[in-house]
């Protein structure tokens, strides 16, 4: 028998999930970590997903997450970090659990709404901007940061980004840019704005079972014209090095300042992430998602992955050891082995069985 209205269906702390009127509410609850997600917390989504899918209550789908700093700041990657060492859950399994609920909100047969205020990074892009209703408020910042601790966007975030007007999408896979509420709209990221101090009743119309109207608010500005012209002047083709040429070459101060960021991340995760995403752009989501399993395990057995968090998140020293340390010290066919088939038995397989 199903639980009463608003009563919580699951015994995890990190997450809440519960009905309430036609609203099947899911809540990220570790707002101490910007609701950083465990495996527990996707797995309780999946359930979720699967127990709602053909129940006549429910109506629609809302993703929020507690706290002010965001709806999500991505996988808790400390946790990725220990499952390398053998320590926690291994990372495959981790991102194979991951992918599939990334899939399941693309394809859930009822509206799915996801509320990305604040931090909304990584993780938090593949359960939100994978929705039909995705609304931005004041305080968004949506990215995609994994370049920085040397990996690859993942999490279906390059199906995305890949069809973003002009270079925009390029820009934000490579570097990391965090865009606020009319960038994330721009982008394809999320589709409304809406104040957050108007959320709450955004809330009361989909626990009627209906999204209602979000009405007409701008956004703040987002980024400047100018901004967006280097970023389409700089970001074309598929030269990480000619890339960076052009950005340190550009008279915008912005643009030499990210060339300079671009220059300390690890090298193959800026040629794979562009490879990755010149490929994305021809793919569907699924199609997507089976090449981030495939990029991602390859990652975990690349020393910059374990070295980029480890820089970043443990020790903190910010003196990331990249191996190899330079762009041209890469050759293309050790870009291409990323993208090989897995072994079928570790196969995601999305793919085949949506198409």
């Amino acid at each position: 028998m199903p639980a009463p209205a608003d009563e919580p269906t699951n015994r995890n702390p990190d997450i809440v999930v519960r009905v309430e009127g036609r609203l099947g509410r899911i809540t990220l609850n570790r707002p101490e970590r910007i609701n950083a997600l465990t495996l527990d917390m996707i797995m309780a989504v999946r359930a979720a997903l699967d127990e709602w899918v053909g129940d006549p209550r429910v109506a629609l789908i809302l993703i929020d997450g507690a706290g002010e700093r965001g709806l999500c700041a991505g996988a808790d990657v400390r946790l990725l970090y220990d499952g390398i060492r053998e320590e926690d859950v291994p990372p495959m399994t981790f991102w194979g659990d991951e992918y599939r609920m990334n899939s399941a909100l693309s394809h859930f047969p009822k509206p799915v709404v996801a509320y990305m205020h604040g931090i909304t990074l990584g993780g938090g892009v593949g359960i939100s901007a994978h929705g039909s209703v995705r609304i931005v408020t004041e305080t968004s910042q949506v990215g995609m940061p994994e370049t920085a601790i040397g990996l690859c966007p993942d999490v279906g975030g390059l199906y995305l980004l890949s069809r973003a007007p002009g270079e925009l999408g390029t820009h934000a896979a490579l570097a990391g840019a965090r865009l606020g509420p009319a960038d994330a709209i721009e982008a394809g990221l999320a589709d409304w704005f809406v104040p957050s101090n108007e959320l709450a009743a955004v809330t009361q119309g989909l626990r009627r079972g209906v999204v209602g109207d979000l009405g007409n608010h701008r956004p703040p500005p987002g980024l400047p014209a100018d901004q967006r012209r280097w970023i389409d002047q700089c970001y074309p083709g598929d030269d990480v090095e000619a890339i960076i040429q052009r950005l340190r070459r550009h008279p915008e101060a912005a643009a030499r300042q990210t060339a300079q960021s671009l220059q300390s991340m690890a090298p193959t995760a800026l040629e794979v992430t562009l490879m990755a995403i010149r490929r994305a752009s021809s793919m569907t989501l699924d199609e997507v998602l089976d090449q981030d399993l495939r990029v991602s395990s390859r990652f975990m057995d690349h020393p910059d992955m374990s070295e980029g968090i480890r820089a970043a998140l443990v020790d903190r020293d910010r003196t990331p050891r990249w191996s190899p340390a330079r762009l041209d010290e890469l050759d293309r066919a050790h870009v291409e082995s990323f993208f090989a088939p897995l072994d079928p038995s570790q196969e995601l397989g999305l793919s085949r069985r949506s198409g």
